[in-house]
């Protein structure tokens, strides 16, 4: 599976700069992206990486391109909005990845509840059968998150909890983040090198 149009989000967990580097490969590769960010991961964003997505959709869409260095090609839309196509099964994106994904939002998700444009977007993307990745970060996991996830994992969508390898001897941040992205592009079905493959030796 290629995913053409992607929907990220970006949520309350601590992670950010694992968002902002997938976005970065996914406009490389010259694919379409919504972006949203939850009122929570607005915040966690700006604070852990500078970057604020908040206010209106235009300007924050302006900082974003900004940013991955482009001018198009990249939207970002408000949470409160639910008359975007990512809202519409008829209309939903090709693929959806939320990450960092919070506890809170993957319980919302887990339980059917549609109370922003993440959640419903989510939602959509159960109902259709279409491919929905999260992207946890939380430590420790408790029974309630355990429970979360393999009810979701069951329904078909893909957890891939931010746990970077180290089997490819990472040297910097940027090493572990990158290995993250690049599991998460590997579900998306998109080819890359970002991090060095097992090859048993």
């Amino acid at each position: 599976m290629t995913a053409h149009r992607i929907f990220m989000a970006l949520t309350g967990a601590s992670g950010s700069i694992y968002g902002l580097r997938l976005m970065e490969e996914l406009v490389r590769r010259g694919m379409p992206l919504t972006v949203c960010a939850s009122e929570s991961g607005q915040l966690v964003c700006r604070d852990e990486t500078g970057l604020d997505l908040s206010g209106e959709p235009a300007e924050a869409t302006a900082r974003l391109c900004k940013h991955l260095g482009v001018k198009l090609g990249v939207e970002v839309v408000a949470p409160d909005n639910l008359f975007v196509a990512a809202a519409s099964g008829s209309a939903g994106p090709d693929a959806m990845v939320v990450c960092p994904c919070s506890m809170g939002t993957l319980a919302r998700i887990a339980a059917g509840v549609s109370g922003n444009l993440i959640e419903r977007a989510a939602d959509v993307m159960i109902k259709e059968r279409r491919p929905l990745l999260l992207v946890p970060r939380e430590t420790p996991l408790s029974d309630i998150h355990l429970e979360n996830m393999l009810r979701l994992s069951r329904m078909g969508v893909r957890i891939i909890p931010a746990m970077p390898g180290f089997y490819h001897q990472p040297q910097s941040i940027d090493d572990l983040v990158n290995f993250m992205v690049g599991k998460v592009l590997d579900q998306l079905g998109i080819a890359n090198d970002l991090y060095k493959r097992w090859d048993g030796r």
